[in-house]
């Protein structure tokens, strides 16, 4: 294991950790109806975590690293992209809504692997996911720091995952310790832009931002 990679997946693990631990906290002075919303984009946190501590551990976790990679890839990422969604359009689902949403993108998962369509679809469900995150900034304008936001994170998240991959080397650089360089401002980045969107207010917990439910 290179030292480059225990450190700059280290500094992501503990960077999406702490997105996490800061979503956890904030869940408390939210309206039930933002709860499964936090909780998902939480799960989307600690996927990611857990992928960067298997990233820099022992190399016998190889097979762990890419299980955890392909569940932050193909669950988390959607999962945040629709979690800023639901937040910045005011939106509630339930609890059941956001099962059916994770059971459809293990489905879809599975339903593209036996086709061995896997990358075309990782591809278009992070651009999606994307595109979805910068929906969510964009539509709190004149608020110009979430739209900033949105595109920062999603500028760094494309950079990482289509522009560099994760093998091989980028010069005198590896791929995977500029991929986790990237991914470390862009995790918090995304927290902060979640914190910040309509659905996410502390006045929804006294009823005073009344959202849609579906």
């Amino acid at each position: 294991m290179q030292y480059s990679t225990v450190l700059s997946g280290g500094m992501l693990a503990l960077a999406c950790l702490a997105c996490a631990v800061t979503i956890g906290k904030a869940r408390q002075r939210y309206a039930e109806a933002d709860q499964p919303a936090l909780f998902c984009a939480l799960l989307g946190f600690l996927l990611a975590a857990a992928a960067a501590v298997a990233a820099v551990g022992d190399p016998n976790w190889q097979a762990a690293h890419l299980w955890l990679s392909q569940a932050s890839s193909f669950l988390g990422l959607p999962l945040l992209g629709a979690a800023a969604l639901t937040l910045g359009r005011g939106w509630a689902w339930s609890r059941p809504n956001w099962g059916r949403v994770v059971l459809g993108l293990c489905a879809f998962f599975e339903l593209f692997r036996q086709m061995n369509l896997l990358e075309d679809y990782r591809l278009l469900l992070n651009l999606a996911s994307l595109l979805l995150i910068v929906y969510a900034g964009a539509i709190q304008w004149p608020r110009r720091a979430p739209a900033g936001a949105a595109m920062a994170a999603a500028g760094l998240f494309l950079l990482a995952t289509l522009a560099l991959g994760g093998e091989g080397f980028a010069g005198p650089l590896r791929r995977i310790d500029l991929l986790h360089a990237l991914l470390t401002p862009a995790y918090p980045l995304l927290a902060w832009l979640l914190l910040s969107l309509p659905g996410n207010s502390e006045d929804c917990a006294d009823g005073e931002n009344p959202v849609k439910t579906l």
